[in-house]
């Protein structure tokens, strides 16, 4: 009889950014299906989701996914419920209204690896900073490059586990680095990106790394931030061939930052300033391959005849995808075309 490792992972209840939590049930003769794993409970009192007086949540598994490295073991990605069953508020995933898939997802996460010992990324000197950024992004060389081995240990990892991991890169920062993942439905690309995100924090425990997801990590100073960049599209941005439809979705955005920049990550006014490829936190803006836009229209979109997608830059590393693919559709699909 064969015992199996079912690592449950899920988001806790701090605020105001959550974390990932993960616990191992072991099981017997298990096929690898979402439809085997059962609901658990947990402990909420130790997590900011409940009261030590009635403490049980509820895991309920959502997605499931090969665990890389690990013998008979799989990652069970859940949502947190209450023990009627009802969506815990902590709950993000329950936010999105999504339930045809037809809205796509792409996001760029971007991240710092960050030394326990030193408190500063890799490629920077205790105490100081290194040369000005400009020649680390897509860097190759051991002068511009940083900890590259953690990195694509982490694609492997990805690959492994069935994620639809599509590119990596070194970012514009020392020690700075991105992944993007796309996925067709809003939940199962915030399923991807969590699930991405516990590996990364596990391979950097195996070389004494942290990941720093804070979006401006290296405070004020002329060094880039964090962001998850967010490209998406839904059926009339792939098909519609028509600018003034693009321009009319762009534009509902705009009497909505409030709502978005709500869900887009804690302290993203530190790297929101009109600085380093951003616009300012407080005002809105689009256009055709303009990383300092709010919202770009990619080129590739304009040349294919405007049919293609959009990126919504304004998402900080920390947020939670959930939330920021339920913002963006509910904005969507508001307008009338």
């Amino acid at each position: 009889m064969s015992k199996f490792k079912l690592e449950y992972i899920w988001l806790d209840g701090y605020t105001p950014t959550q974390s990932l939590r993960g616990k191992t049930k072991i099981v017997k003769d298990f096929g690898g299906t979402l439809e085997e794993c059962e609901d658990w409970c947990f402990d909420g009192s130790s997590t900011e989701q409940a009261e030590g007086g009635s403490s049980d949540c509820i895991l309920k598994p959502v997605a499931i996914f090969p665990d890389p490295g690990r013998l008979n073991a799989y990652l069970v990605m859940c949502e947190v419920m209450n023990p009627d069953g009802t969506p815990h508020p902590s709950n993000g995933r329950a936010t999105i209204d999504d339930d045809d898939a037809d809205f796509w997802f792409g996001f760029e996460q971007e991240y710092f690896l960050w030394d326990v010992e030193t408190n500063t990324p890799p490629g920077f000197p205790i105490g100081g900073y290194p040369s000005p950024q400009g020649p680390y992004y897509c860097s190759v060389g051991a002068k511009n490059a940083h900890a590259r081995h953690i990195v694509e240990e982490h694609l492997d990892m990805c690959i492994e586990a069935g994620i639809n991991i599509e590119g990596i890169n070194a970012e514009v920062a020392a020690g700075q680095w991105e992944y993007q993942i796309f996925s067709k439905g809003a939940a199962e690309a915030g399923d991807q990106i969590w699930i991405s995100r516990y590996l990364l924090e596990r391979c950097g425990e195996k070389y004494g790394l942290a990941i720093e997801y804070h979006p401006k990590p290296l405070g004020d100073t002329d060094w880039n931030g964090s962001g998850m960049h967010a490209n998406f599209s839904n059926s009339t941005l792939r098909e519609c061939g028509d600018k003034a439809v693009y321009d009319k979705i762009c534009q509902a955005f705009e009497p909505r930052v409030k709502e978005h920049i709500a869900v887009y990550g804690a302290d993203n006014d530190q790297r929101l300033t009109g600085k380093h490829e951003t616009q300012r936190i407080d005002q809105f803006s689009y256009g055709v391959s303009d990383r300092g836009a709010s919202i770009r229209i990619p080129v590739g979109t304009v040349t294919n005849n405007w049919k293609g997608w959009l990126e919504d830059r304004r998402p900080a590393s920390n947020a939670d995808p959930y939330k920021v693919a339920a913002e963006i559709i509910k904005t969507v699909k508001g307008v009338a075309v």
